[in-house]
């Protein structure tokens, strides 16, 4: 226990009001109040009341020693060093038995032969038994008695010590050259101090440099502003100085430069799911094998993770790059609740309190997994140009969320995920086989042969180690405000939500795919159906009542019909019936029979138009653009030379397509299509289990499959060759020239004339 603090209010004291010093000029304790007078004689007659209740009063430290301790905050027995506190504690054990004859100072626990004759508090008095132990420690070894810190006691030392102990506790017991106070922040001459803040401000806008060189430019600009006789510190003093001040300058200079950026509306309070959800994408670092060749490649990470629970609610897994039609995707899977996959059990299965298993998988119509589902409504990303398009816009308006960029040179605006990047690559991409390292420098000898997952092996398993290790996993300095020393997971925060706001289950219909798609509005041809960058669609079963007609659509696209584009896939875009409201595919006009075109996107389609432009080529229908295309996506050599005549480039292309035309298959709703030929499956050789098979042979089969069916189609399509005309005589062999023609006078019967 510490005393409570007494003002000093005797004549000649000093006082401190609101920041302003004072000086008690005389006292009146029959009236009380006292008398105040400031240096330049102006005098003010308080009472004792006022300043015993005034929040801003305090004793001058010009004039109180117990002043003098103010700005320091109080020592407490933490601040010793090791070693130091059993120390201190031996010496209270020694004050402790002078004033109790208990070692302990608790009669009810006596240590061995306590309490001893010397120090018994029935037979001896409080004097004698601190001059017995002054004998007691006098007679220890000298070097003992220094090591222990107890030399040279004496009579008044124990007083000392017995005042400082009722009134600090343990920590008065220490020596006070054990918490000796410290200088606090070095302070240099007014020039000196002018110099380096301009020097500050001078490195903080140019490049890196070292402290040798802010040295350097702070004696210039001393040495010219207040001339060569004025006086600077050394380079080790400046250098202690300037971390003092500014910290070690280990941070990037872009970053230093952001910590400097003013705030311009303070920090935000995240307190609920989905308030603000982090979304970033990076390279994995784990080499994958493509499933169109079986090349090892690298593909890229998006993530979306909750800033509140810490929830990693989305992923995706893209090859070469993401697009805003990715992003559009990652958004619908924070919406929709994750799926139950076949080899999961029950232990993935949704476990939140307060809205059981069964009422979830009946809305969502499928069991669900344990991983929180929600509508974002503030996401976070970069400045990259997939994140800031008008289709995203659109993105956001359909979802009801907000797309807020980070702010400039502000990497901190979402560090949670980027910290969650480096804690999955620790926690699971290391232990992969393929995994590349952090950098060049510490990548292996050959992860590309190393890697033996396919892309959906590596999702399947990130899917999972989601839902049974990272939403289990207990979150360290990431613990909510709430409760800092408490044990959480991101399950437990999100169930803990529950009770504190609520849980709004909106589960989005599965038509909510083609919302998310790029809108084009355009007029249907009575002949040709619909036109979406440069290709033909149409479906004469969809169109039928619709071709040659305008919409009732009003406003700025009046009369025109609206189309989604998936630009992953452009072998068919979506038309909404404007009756049922159902959408239906329609197939490009060019497209021969399913499951003989290969996929591809709006890459190749404009290389497509690109090359029939340079050509000079001018089609008339797509049909006659079939075989520019089957010329892009693929070669006429042998298939079984294709793989080597490919660059790698180019075979990173082919399994892009196929990886988003697989992407766009699996996030439409499903509908009965039309069964298809199953491609014949690959052996895999005796002790090659874990290799990848290759799908290019079948890629190419269909390239081949397709040409042939274009072909056949346009051999169908010609006209017949006409009928040769008959031999000579064949009229006269074919029937007598002797049968005498029939009369082609009829008899007139029962005619008028004839009635009489």
């Amino acid at each position: 226990m510490t005393a409570a603090a007494v003002l000093d209010l005797s004549p000649g004291a000093g006082l401190v009001l609101d920041g302003t010093e004072w000086t008690v000029e005389r006292r009146e304790p029959h009236l009380g109040r006292v008398q105040l007078v400031k240096d330049d004689g102006t005098r003010e007659r308080v009472t004792f009341r006022f300043l015993a209740n005034h929040p801003q009063c305090r004793s001058s430290s010009r004039t109180s020693a117990a002043g003098a301790d103010r700005g320091r905050q109080r020592k407490a027995s933490e601040d010793l060093k090791a070693g130091r506190l059993e120390l201190t504690e031996l010496r209270m054990a020694h004050l402790l038995e002078v004033a109790t004859g208990f070692r302990s100072g608790d009669p009810f626990h006596p240590g061995p032969g306590e309490p001893k004759p010397e120090y018994d508090p029935a037979t001896t008095t409080l004097t004698e038994r601190r001059h017995a132990k002054v004998a007691e420690l006098a007679a220890l070894d000298p070097q003992h008695a220094r090591l222990l810190g107890l030399g040279s006691v004496g009579y008044r030392t124990l007083i000392r010590w017995e005042n400082a102990r009722r009134r600090f506790g343990l920590v008065g017991c220490a020596d006070d050259r054990w918490l000796r106070r410290s200088g606090g922040t070095r302070t240099v001459s007014e020039p000196v101090r002018e110099a380096v803040l301009a020097v500050r401000e001078e490195t903080q806008r140019m490049a890196k440099v070292s402290m040798r060189t802010k040295d350097r430019m702070i004696r210039q600009y001393v040495r010219e502003e207040f001339g060569p006789e004025t006086k600077v510190p050394s380079y080790d003093t400046l250098r202690r100085l300037w971390q003092e001040w500014f910290g070690p300058g280990g941070a990037r200079q872009r970053y230093a430069r952001s910590a400097d950026l003013p705030e311009s509306e303070g920090h935000v309070l995240v307190h609920r799911p989905g308030q603000v959800v982090a979304l970033d994408t990076t390279v994995l670092p784990v080499m994958v094998r493509e499933h169109v060749f079986g090349d090892p490649v690298k593909m890229h990470l998006t993530l979306a993770l909750d800033v509140c629970t810490h929830s990693l609610v989305a992923f995706r897994l893209t090859l070469v790059s993401d697009t805003s039609v990715d992003v559009a995707m990652v958004l619908r899977d924070v919406t929709m609740p994750l799926p139950m996959r076949a080899d999961w059990g029950e232990d993935l299965e949704w476990p939140y309190p307060g809205l059981p298993a069964a009422v979830v998988a009946e809305f969502a119509g499928h069991a669900v997994a344990g991983l929180p589902f929600f509508t974002p409504e503030t996401v976070t990303t970069d400045h990259g140009s997939v994140y800031r398009n008008h289709h995203l816009v659109e993105v956001e308006r359909v979802l009801g969320c907000q797309v807020l960029p980070a702010r400039v040179l502000r990497p901190t605006d979402k560090a949670a995920v980027e910290r969650a990047f480096g804690v999955i690559r620790q926690l699971l991409f290391e232990h992969l086989i393929g995994y590349t390292g952090v950098d060049v420098a510490d990548r292996g000898a050959d992860p590309a042969a190393d890697a033996v997952l396919t892309a959906d092996q590596l999702e399947h398993l990130i899917a999972t180690w989601i839902v049974g290790v990272w939403q289990k996993r207990k979150l360290g300095e990431y613990a909510p405000a709430w409760d800092p020393d408490g044990s959480h997971s991101p399950n437990s925060l999100f169930a803990a939500s529950f009770a504190q706001t609520g849980f709004a289950m909106d589960i989005p219909s599965p038509e909510l795919f083609y919302e998310l798609l790029p809108a084009h509005y355009v007029r249907i041809d009575k002949r040709r159906g619909v036109k979406i960058r440069g290709l033909w669609y149409d479906d004469t079963d969809v169109l039928r009542d619709y071709r040659g007609e305008l919409s009732t659509r009003g406003g700025k696209h009046k009369g025109k019909w609206l189309i989604r584009r998936d630009p992953r896939d452009r072998r068919q875009v979506f038309f909404q019936d404007p009756l049922s409201h159902a959408w239906h595919p329609l197939p490009w006009t060019g497209m021969p029979r399913a499951g003989q075109m290969p996929a591809f996107g709006d890459a190749r389609a404009s290389a497509l138009l690109a090359k029939a432009a340079t050509a000079g080529l001018k089609p008339k229908s797509d049909t006659e653009l079939l075989p520019v295309l089957l010329e892009l996506i693929g070669s006429h050599i042998p298939v079984s030379k294709w793989p080597t005549q490919l660059k790698k480039s180019q075979r990173t292309e082919h399994a892009r397509e196929a990886h988003q035309a697989r992407a766009a298959q699996a996030d439409r709703p499903p509908s009965p299509p039309a069964p298809a030929p199953q491609p014949a499956a690959v052996p895999v050789p005796a002790g090659k289990e874990t290799a990848t098979v290759l799908s290019w042979p079948g890629r190419a089969r269909q390239t081949q499959d397709a040409l042939a069916g274009e072909r056949r189609r346009r051999r169908e399509t010609v006209r017949p060759a006409p009928v040769p005309p008959p031999e000579l005589g064949h009229s006269f062999r074919a029937r007598s020239v002797f049968v005498l023609p029939e009369d082609d006078l009829e008899e007139d019967r029962g005619g008028p004339d004839d009635a009489g």
